[in-house]
């Protein structure tokens, strides 16, 4: 599957989770009153990440990106206007670790695991959120410096109610528990204001326990605001062999997938490894460019990601852009947009997630 979904907003502004732009730019007071012609240009363009990889969900580079193509609705293809690496775009990550689970094995080690990856993996201009889930959400550091000893400490204070408390007594004891999509909905609403790549990676079982907020709701939610969520199970977690949920597990799958990321798996000894694989497979993203399409409404659409003379594996992320202000259209000074040079949508409705 190569689909993603992106949101059409009806106002003439930029949302957090968007990566079109919108601008003007306008002449100076002194201008005006010269009255010297104004020139107004309007970029339009779209970036989104998308997931390449191959069948054994490796990523492939290079890929030229004359390759690239994207379909909108179902649309005719569209030649995407440039595609690159993702490399060292500063990502902004919400880590979320999840002991509300029977077996969380992986938080045993996982602070230094963690703290592991700076600076090798994620650098100082990356942006790291730390939460645990218990009873409580329980947040320990807010869009900090990626640094081992921040990330360590992090994590260490996340834990520490979990470890005083036992593995299980805390919960047990709890009477108003938070609950996975509620915790993951919560963590993406404080992404969506931050800039950089929005990521989030959950160290869980996949199970959720009872929580207010749907799935679908969450997915709808990650799409449109442009947070690509990847897991991290065990292989048991991962085969729904520890507690016999695997109808969740698959909707946690669906879910990462659909937002531009994807599940892995590890144990407690291949941790280290596989979080470090994790950022390589972010590093390795693609970010695609196109023009939004003049004739889009405000709603959900789908978009399509392809490229020529290849079948690999690929998740594009969801993002949200603003549709074009008419009265900015009808302005004589500014430039019109050339339909040969921006995607055509089809008549493809979006379906509901599931």
């Amino acid at each position: 599957m190569r689909s993603g979904a992106f949101g059409v907003v009806k106002e003439l502004r930029l949302l957090a989770a968007a990566v079109g732009i919108c601008v003007a730019l306008g002449a100076s007071a002194a201008a005006q009153e010269e009255k010297v012609p104004t020139l107004h240009a309007y970029a339009n363009l779209v970036q989104v990440p998308a997931l390449v990889l191959d069948r054994d969900r490796k990523p492939i580079v290079p890929i030229a990106e004359g390759r690239f193509f994207i379909s909108i609705d179902g649309g005719p293809k569209f030649r995407v206007t440039h595609a690159r690496l993702e490399g060292e775009d500063p990502i902004t990550l919400a880590i979320l670790l999840d002991v509300s689970q029977p077996f969380p094995s992986l938080m045993r080690g996982i602070d230094d695991a963690i703290a592991g990856l700076a600076p090798g993996s994620l650098h100082a201009k990356d942006r790291i959120s730390v939460y645990s889930l218990d009873c409580k959400l329980l947040r320990s550091a807010v869009d900090a410096p990626a640094n081992a000893a921040t990330l360590k400490e992090a994590v260490d204070r996340a834990l520490e109610s979990w470890k005083v408390s036992g593995v299980d007594r805390y919960r047990r004891d709890c009477k108003t528990p938070w609950n996975l999509w509620d915790a993951m909905a919560y963590a993406a609403q404080r992404l969506a204001g931050q800039p950089g790549r929005r990521v989030m990676l959950v160290v869980t079982d996949g199970v959720d326990r009872g929580s207010k907020s749907s799935l679908d709701a969450l997915q709808d939610y990650a799409q449109g605001r442009g947070v690509a969520i990847f897991g991290m199970l065990q292989p048991g977690d991962a085969g729904g062999l520890y507690h016999g949920s695997m109808n969740q597990v698959n909707g946690f799958n669906a879910l990462c997938e659909m937002s531009g990321g994807m599940v892995l798996t590890a144990t407690q000894k291949e941790l280290p490894e596989h979080l470090n694989w994790f950022t390589t497979l972010l590093r390795d993203r693609y970010i695609v460019e196109f023009p939004h399409p003049i004739d889009t409404v405000g709603g959900k659409h789908s978009l399509e990601v392809t490229i020529d003379r290849m079948e690999p594996f690929i998740r594009p992320a969801g993002i949200s852009v603003p549709v074009d202000n008419p009265d900015i259209l009808k302005d004589p000074m500014t430039i019109p947009s050339d339909p040969s040079r921006v995607p055509q949508l089809g008549k493809h409705k979006l379906a509901a997630p599931h």
